[in-house]
């Protein structure tokens, strides 16, 4: 099975232009073909060159999942709080960490300098939920009650320990910035399967958390080395949901039109001269914005909608921008053949007031969470969509500063964190993975953050160390250099 690459040199490409030229079809025609009416066949080509990945046993799979929604928690939710369920932890209130527990656990510069590190007991009370028995928070009562369709990772792990570096490697599969965001990846190795919507879309809510969000940069959901039409668009809440796509007053569509035709015979020139695919690209992108001024406002009108759903995802899905609103939109956006949507939902850094904003965060996106999985079911979409919840890295047992009994908080931790999967081919009603008894570190079934996206790539009919773009002299994937597939998650 060959890795999805371009053909790189120079002269290839020459070569290319003159068998296109002869053949009397320009390569910017030729791009242009296969950006504008690739959809389902772009899938096709692209799953065809990764070569479908084999199961555990040796056995080829075929794609489970067409789609993902990924709700991200930004700021790294309490594990202790909400999955990873410690009852002795109870007793052990107050009391200092020990040091032989201790010494193993990476410190920030935020707690490095403390002299005390005593253990704070988990916040909330557990719940045994559903046939499958697992202990959740009751903080997340609807997700309680799904907890049957869901896997839930109690032993997700990741060597960053401050935001930027870790979510940068919980989406592009690297600490540092530039490289490509999963939904790039996930839109160069499948295509689209929307005419009028991009592959990749992204949706962002502040948290009901009184505190400063820590900042989202735009480079989480680019496309980095690949062709630029790969990227996340941004969708706003708002009369006008994506930047410049409306048309300036006295342009009609008529007139845009002609600009457009205009501006795609240039580019076609351009192309043709100089062979650069980001011209293809940015003619492509330029007719779906066009296509998009229909598309959209269609999107985000929500009348069509029942009360009865509406309900299902609580009074706040008829407030635009907010968390529940965005799950209602995902779920329409994978309807109309959207391959990626990104829902980042911000306010999880509980460096202090833990007892109340962590109530906060959990009753923005508890009841919605578990509607998108609901809605997702009962419209025969959920086999076929991977819904993925999670956060950057997990907390720290011990309080950051002073523990006192209504104000205090825990730093980052990313010796283990929890998750949980549902839909598109996973096993559902488990809970995978173990911690020590302190919630420090993974004992039972490690979960890399690489693992996981090369699950959700296998998931979706990718192999992972096939996908592949070659960049600076070597081949760059999504899983960096490691992953595996997650067979008890499958």
């Amino acid at each position: 099975m060959s890795s999805i690459n371009p053909m790189p040199g120079s002269e290839l490409r020459l070569w290319r232009r003159r068998f296109l030229g002869q053949a009397g079809l320009g390569l910017g025609a030729a791009a242009l073909a296969g950006l504008w009416h690739g959809s389902t066949r772009d899938c096709d080509a692209g799953m065809a060159h990764a070569g479908p990945p084999a199961e555990p046993g040796g056995h080829r799979s075929v794609p489970r999942a067409k789609r993902v929604i990924s709700l991200f928690m930004h700021g790294g939710p309490s594990q202790l709080e909400l999955f990873d369920y410690k009852p002795a932890l109870r007793s052990m209130h107050g009391r200092e960490l020990p040091e032989s527990i201790r010494q193993t656990q990476r410190l920030t510069g935020m707690t490095s300098g403390q002299k005390s590190f005593p253990i704070a007991a988990p916040l909330s009370r557990y719940r045994v939920s559903g046939e499958s028995g697992a202990w959740v928070s009751e903080l997340l009562p609807w997700t309680g009650r799904v907890v049957d369709r869901l896997a839930i990772v109690r032993s997700l792990y990741t060597e960053a320990i401050n935001h930027d570096p870790a979510v940068t490697l919980m989406q592009t599969g690297h600490q540092q910035p530039g490289r490509p965001s999963f939904g790039a990846w996930a839109s160069y190795g499948l295509g689209s399967e929307s005419e009028n919507l991009p592959a990749f879309v992204v949706l962002i809510s502040r948290g009901s958390a009184a505190r400063p969000a820590d900042p989202l940069y735009a480079r989480l959901w680019g496309s980095g080395f690949l062709p630029s039409n790969h990227q996340g668009t941004p969708l706003r809440a708002g009369a006008d949901p994506v930047l410049y796509l409306s048309n300036p007053a006295g342009i009609s569509r008529t007139i845009r039109r002609g600009q457009l035709d205009l501006l795609s015979a240039l580019n076609l020139q351009q192309q043709e001269r100089e062979g650069d695919p980001e011209t293809a690209a940015r003619i492509a992108q330029f007719e779906l914005a066009f296509r998009m001024q229909s598309a959209v406002p269609e999107l985000t009108d929500m009348a069509e909608e029942t009360a009865e759903t509406l309900a299902m995802y609580g009074a706040e899905s008829e407030r635009p921008g907010s968390f529940a609103h965005n799950c209602l939109i995902a779920r329409r956006l994978v309807e109309r053949g959207v391959r990626f949507v990104q829902l980042y939902h911000r306010g999880w850094d509980q460096h202090y007031n833990l007892p109340s904003d962590l109530r906060l965060q959990c009753r923005d996106v508890d009841q919605a969470s578990a509607a998108l999985v609901l809605d997702l079911e009962r419209r025969g979409l959920l086999d076929e969509t991977l819904v993925v919840w999670c956060g950057e890295f997990g907390r720290t047992v011990y309080s950051q500063g002073a523990l006192e009994p209504q104000n205090y908080g825990r730093d980052h931790h990313g010796g283990c964190f929890s998750g949980w999967l549902a839909g598109g081919g996973v096993r559902a009603g488990q809970v995978l993975g173990e911690t020590d008894d302190f919630s420090v570190s993974v004992v039972r079934d490690p979960v890399h953050v690489h693992d996981l996206n090369a699950t959700l790539l296998h998931l979706l009919g990718v192999d992972h160390t096939k996908l592949t773009w070659r960049f600076q002299g070597r081949d760059y994937r999504l899983t960096d250099v490691s992953g595996r597939v997650i067979a008890g998650l499958i």
